[in-house]
């Protein structure tokens, strides 16, 4: 295993199309719950201990080995908004261009003949990290800062906040980051005995609600 590759996934930099996105900051801001740094963090901890932590389940179970398709199915299931649910499938289609250029695995080919619209982004993130030597921690850790990592790019965009207020919000989360990725991790072990139904599937109703309003803008800066 090359720890190295962790980096290359992790990097904002890998052409994944992530940027393009805000994981629902835009329309927080809009809505006037993210002001400031202090307001963005609570934000992100709220999307970290939901959507980040249904996302490094997903990611950890296809790192283990899980069937793509079962967990794709899965994690339609745990998007109830309509507006999220092909953002998700977007951001996936993504990121298997660029990981089955980087890393190509049969499993990788497979899922995209399989889900030509797209598989959801955590599904392909577990794949690509599988593909590139990692492992379901290491999944989990890139879902998991994603969740957070992008509304706090999004927001220095949005709110010209400073970025050095961002990412300390980043660092004030990590230990909350580790946390979410251990109970991720271990619901991905029994996820292999017990199912898909044993991966975390709590929810996050402000973020859909707010998903659904975003969707209907006339015009916007991020996609989602």
């Amino acid at each position: 295993m090359s720890r190295a590759a962790l980096l290359v996934l992790a990097d904002g930099r890998f052409p994944a199309g992530g940027h393009a996105h805000s994981g629902g900051a835009e329309e927080a801001v809009k809505a006037g719950r993210i002001t400031d740094a202090v307001t963005l963090e609570a934000f992100c901890r709220g999307r970290l201990h939901t959507a980040g932590l249904v996302a490094a389940g997903l990611a950890a179970a296809a790192a283990h080995g899980m069937d793509p398709l079962d967990l794709d199915d899965a994690a339609d299931a745990r998007t109830p908004s309509a507006a999220l649910r092909p953002a998700g499938r977007k951001l996936g289609r993504q990121l298997m261009r660029p990981a089955r250029a980087t890393w190509p695995a049969p499993g990788l080919s497979a899922l995209a003949a399989a889900r030509p619209r797209g598989a959801h982004q955590p599904v392909v993130l577990g794949l690509t990290a599988r593909a590139a030597g990692l492992g379901p921690e290491d999944a989990a850790y890139c879902a998991v800062y994603e969740s957070v990592s992008g509304p706090a790019t999004a927001t220095v965009r949005l709110l010209s906040l400073d970025p050095f207020q961002a990412t300390a919000v980043l660092a004030r989360l990590a230990p909350e980051m580790d946390q979410t990725v251990a109970a991720a991790v271990a619901a991905a072990r029994r996820a292999l005995a017990e199912g898909v139904d044993a991966l975390p599937r709590v929810s996050a109703p402000l973020l859909e609600i707010g998903a659904e309003a975003h969707g209907a803008w006339p015009v916007r800066l991020f996609a989602s």
